[in-house]
């Protein structure tokens, strides 16, 4: 590439773009991100949780390029490799696409990221649909037809959300590999990044492991039955057996990650706070879809009004406001107790119910959360040539639980009085219908 220019990522030490990679990054969807923040109101609890959608985007960039760098190398393909992917005689073209896909797949996201997506949005609609529709865009388009190469827009939106999250676009397996390298659940730029930089910036070891090692043994491997050495059409994005420990650490970080961080109890009573004022301030309590109001929108109009909604009573949404900005916060009355869990599993849900009874609906909140597994299956290379599972061999990726939270908030005017209550009726409550005294 040409004209080459460099910028200091905070924990990737330089990432590389050109003259056309600079103009998207001074495009107006990339500049939005700047004023997104990574972890929604997280600051509030860590300090030091200021950072931006905008340099992860930089940093899944240039993360994505060292993975297909190394996935892309002579030294890496297999013969038969090469011949299932024709895509690489256009590879300058492909790592192009890649990068652009890379540093845009997250310009769909709401104010606050994640924060209360779900909820806020129309059914059927995704950041990573708005991230498409941004990306197909007349505005982008005429981006990606103006650089040299010309790219195609459709490319670029693939691997920037992956066929997970546009089940109605048909995939290449080439496009499908690439995409694995930004949004992959076992070994995606984006996870790598996320996890690094959150850790960085809180000022927690959870979230470190050794990338420069996982990504250097990363390869395309295909999706051969456990325990035999003949390949298959369909490859995946994979690993050396050198690289199992690597990974490991990475499936761990996640894991610390989120029971100690992203589902740290005042982080979810913040969000909830937050989505709770964005229904009442938003027109008919949702997030616009339209490219041009999305692009208006930022953390920063959002904070504003949280600022004069707190400070008067009859600004829309003072209460959430109130309790956002003067750290008002609901309590946790109760979380989720494995004795509880083998008496009723529905204990949450049985003292949420009691407690709406005994204090008022508005007084109350549940917040649950459960991964579907702990662990991420991904094909190893080993030094036999023969393919097997990760979690075949590894104890620890096999048995990596499920993060899983039951949080019941309350009030914090009546925090003491509730606990009171949970503790004397508790039994009474989550007991199985119909059981005898």
């Amino acid at each position: 590439m040409k004209n080459i220019h460099e910028i200091r990522d905070p924990i990737h030490v330089f990432i590389k773009y050109d003259s056309d990679e600079r103009r998207v990054i001074n495009s107006r969807p990339l500049q939005r991100l700047r004023h997104i923040h990574q972890l929604a109101l997280t600051f509030l609890l860590y300090p030091g949780a200021t950072h931006r959608r905008f340099e992860h985007s930089l940093g899944v960039m240039e993360l994505s390029d060292r993975i297909f760098q190394i996935l892309t190398h002579d030294d890496n393909l297999k013969d038969q490799t090469k011949k299932q992917f024709p895509e690489l005689s256009q590879k300058d073209y492909w790592r192009r696409v890649l990068r652009m896909a890379a540093l845009c797949h997250d310009i769909g996201h709401l104010p606050f990221s994640h924060a209360a997506e779900k909820e806020l949005l129309p059914e059927g609609w995704t950041h990573e649909k708005l991230t498409r529709d941004i990306i197909l865009s007349q505005e982008m388009k005429e981006i990606w037809e103006d650089v040299t190469p010309p790219l195609r827009a459709i490319d670029i939106a693939k691997l920037a959300i992956g066929p997970d999250k546009a089940p109605d676009l048909d995939f290449t397996n080439w496009e499908t590999v690439l995409s694995e390298i930004i949004v992959g659940d076992a070994f995606g730029a984006d996870r790598i990044d996320y996890l690094l930089r959150d850790s960085h910036h809180l000022g927690v070891a959870y979230g470190k492991f050794d990338h420069y090692r996982l990504i250097d043994t990363m390869r395309i491997l295909p999706a051969s039955k456990l325990g035999e050495d003949d390949e298959s059409e369909e490859q995946f994005l994979g690993i050396k057996k050198g690289g199992l420990q690597s990974a490991e650490a990475l499936s761990l970080a996640r894991y610390f990650m989120y029971s100690q961080v992203y589902l740290h109890s005042v982080r979810r009573i913040y969000d909830i706070h937050l989505r709770d004022f964005l229904t009442e301030w938003l027109d008919n309590g949702k997030f616009s879809t339209d490219i041009e109001r999305h692009l208006s929108i930022t953390d920063s109009e959002v904070t504003s009004s949280l600022r004069k909604a707190a400070k008067y009573s009859s600004k829309i949404g003072h209460e959430f406001a109130n309790r956002i900005m003067n750290r008002k916060h609901f309590k946790v009355l109760y979380e989720r107790n494995p004795a509880d869990y083998d008496i009723n599993t529905e204990a949450a849900s049985l003292i949420k119910k009691s407690a709406e009874e005994k204090f008022g609906k508005n007084r109350i909140r549940l917040d649950s959360y459960a991964q579907k597994s702990g662990f991420i299956n991904f094909p190893v290379l080993q030094r036999d040539g023969i393919f097997a599972s990760g979690v075949s061999m590894s104890s620890i990726l096999a048995q990596l639980p499920a993060v899983a939270i039951d949080y019941l908030f309350v009030d914090s005017d009546i925090i003491k009085e509730a606990k009171k209550w949970l503790h004397k009726n508790k039994r009474d409550i989550i007991k199985p219908y119909g059981e005898e005294e």
